[in-house]
């Protein structure tokens, strides 16, 4: 049998892929770059208890998101949003009345910072762009159907 097939017995775990970065410029809200520094701490001290623990799997999986998190924290822009903003913007919050009587509310911030369940949605999702730049009582496309927007803050 040709050794090209056989795979090496060695102990070393398979390399993870690396997590994808964005080709969106990194744009952060101060919460935002909190959370990319907390996210370095938390990964900091599980790499430290993995090289402890001798831990090749955890190391790995760890060494990845540190290069991830890393290159988030050194390609991050802060962005601090106006204090009254009159428009829909980087780190405004925006709410929305749609045609069914709904109401959503959603701040709009940073890639790795968005979770719509908590309400605030990427900068670069289709809703958010088509909220950018509008003003109150401006009407838009939101997902299926349109809405208006009632408020800016």
């Amino acid at each position: 049998m040709s050794r090209a097939f056989v795979k090496e017995q060695d102990g070393e775990p398979e390399p993870l892929p690396d997590r994808p970065i964005s080709s969106h410029p990194n744009i952060v809200t101060p919460e935002g770059l909190a959370q990319i520094d907390a996210q370095l701490v938390d990964l900091q001290a599980r790499h430290a208890a993995a090289l402890k623990a001798t831990d090749r799997a955890a190391l790995a999986a760890v060494a990845r998101d540190l290069r991830y998190w890393r290159a988030r924290r050194a390609s991050a822009q802060l962005h601090k949003p106006a204090q009254t903003p009159s428009k829909v913007g980087f780190g405004t919050k925006v709410t929305i009345l749609r045609d069914d009587g709904r109401r959503q509310t959603w701040r709009i911030v940073g890639e790795d910072e968005a979770d719509p369940a908590q309400g605030t949605l990427s900068y670069v999702s289709p809703v958010a762009r088509a909220l950018m730049d509008k003003q109150v009582g401006d009407v838009v496309r939101a997902g299926p159907s349109d809405a208006e927007i009632v408020a800016i803050s």
